[in-house]
């Protein structure tokens, strides 16, 4: 048996959403299942390269909510990129709003921090120097007591 954590996300327009993760991702849609009482979409799943996430629009009566009628969401999104600034470029370009510059951080990865228009964070982040876990907390440690 095979086990896959997959990331569900709700969006107050899932259409709207998708046509997003398109521009700003290069999300590709695997396919998608309409309410055929008020189109509002039920299901959709996308993949970022190798990456699944699936999308709904909310769906209330099920818990179905999004970041922005709870006020926004604790959970951040990490998107592994060989090209960090072309795609925070990109994505802000695309509607994002970028909360954290892109940075080389002392972890080894260059990162970003963007908001979607649908309140669901992503950290965007680039490998830019291979370092043990040890040598992470050293560092991090160095940075704290500086």
């Amino acid at each position: 048996m095979v086990r896959t954590l997959v990331p569900y996300l709700v969006a107050k327009d899932a259409a709207r959403a998708i046509e997003f993760y398109r521009k700003a991702f290069g999300a590709v849609e695997v396919f998608k299942m309409v309410d055929p009482g008020d189109g509002r979409v039920g299901h959709a799943e996308l993949t970022i390269d190798d990456s699944q996430f699936m999308l709904a629009d909310e769906y209330p009566d099920f818990g179905a909510v999004s970041p922005d009628t709870i006020g926004g969401s604790p959970v951040t999104l990490h998107l592994s990129t060989e090209t960090v600034n072309t795609d925070v470029e990109r994505a802000v370009a695309a509607g994002a709003l970028l909360l954290r510059a892109p940075k080389d951080q002392s972890f080894g990865e260059r990162s970003a921090i963007l908001q979607d228009p649908f309140g669901h964070r992503w950290m965007l982040s680039q490998t830019i120097e291979k370092i043990t876990p040890a040598e992470m907390q050293s560092r991090w440690d160095e940075e704290t007591s500086a």
